[in-house]
């Protein structure tokens, strides 16, 4: 029998993040294979690690600019995340994505691996896809999540098994 390693908060977010690929977009969703947005990729992701959501979210329209909500995303990741230096993300990770260069956060994703992420956006299910110069231009925070409880395990094996991407 192969040792069993410490779980990390981030290994198990990506493995997470990677059952929900397929997932169909479904505005304020968050149901693996039923339907869900960004969001509620990582409430989620969220919810598999530590059990209760954080917070309970209110009702939100896709686009939030100059609405009360325009700043949430970034408050509720400051307050339930740890937040890293942008340059120092890695796999499992959370990144936070503006509509415009400098703009407020809308849009979140899980880092996959180099270059990578996986993420839910309008009119796509969550898939993986590249990390490309767009948005990286629009990259406004990226964020840890907590430390788990002491004693989880997991298979490396499986956690870090890369998905056919072809």
């Amino acid at each position: 029998m192969r040792p069993r390693k410490p779980v990390t908060a981030r290994a198990q977010a990506l493995a997470e993040a990677r059952r929900w690929i397929g997932t169909p977009y479904r505005h304020q969703g968050s149901c693996r294979g039923a339907g869900c947005d960004c969001l509620g990729l990582l409430r989620g992701v969220w919810r598999a690690l530590y059990g209760e959501e954080p917070q309970a979210v209110p009702p939100y329209e896709r686009d939030v600019s100059g609405t009360p909500l325009a700043g949430a995303l970034m408050q509720a990741a400051r307050c339930h995340f740890r937040e890293i230096d942008r340059n120092a993300a890695r796999p499992g990770h959370v990144l936070l994505f503006a509509a415009e260069p400098g703009g407020p956060a809308r849009h979140c994703a899980v880092l996959s691996q180099h270059g990578r992420i996986i993420h839910a956006y309008w009119r796509r299910s969550v898939c993986e896809t590249v990390l490309t110069a767009w948005w990286r231009r629009r990259l406004v925070g990226a964020f840890a999540f907590p430390d788990l409880p002491a004693g989880q395990s997991f298979d490396p094996e499986e956690v870090f098994a890369w998905p056919s991407l072809s």
